[in-house]
């Protein structure tokens, strides 16, 4: 799948993975919705694509032992080489420019 793929097929592709690893682990969506502390059809969603809350999907992510997922999006190590962190976004670049399609 591309970076350019839509949200809702990012949501699908998640889902999919949650999913499968529930089962791999041999859980049940009721179990998994006690354990993280949210609502069965925060789980039901997250595993169908139809998405839920970041807490939510933390949560699940935990219970299911894959924070290692949370990491990979965000880093813990602060970006190098910049004095300060920046506070807010510079001025968008004049057309044809934008370097990442925004």
């Amino acid at each position: 799948m591309t970076h350019r793929a839509p949200p809702d097929l990012w949501q699908a592709r998640l889902g999919e993975h949650l999913r499968s690893l529930r089962l791999r682990l041999n859980v049940d969506q009721r179990t998994v919705a006690a354990r993280a502390r949210v609502a069965l059809n925060a789980v039901k969603h997250l595993e169908s694509g139809q998405g839920a809350t970041v807490g939510s999907l933390v949560s699940v992510l935990r219970v299911l032992g894959r924070t290692d997922w949370i990491e990979a999006l965000a880093p813990s190590e602060p970006a190098q080489g910049r004095s300060k962190t920046r506070q807010r976004a510079s001025r968008r670049p004049q057309s044809g420019q934008a370097k990442y399609g925004f």
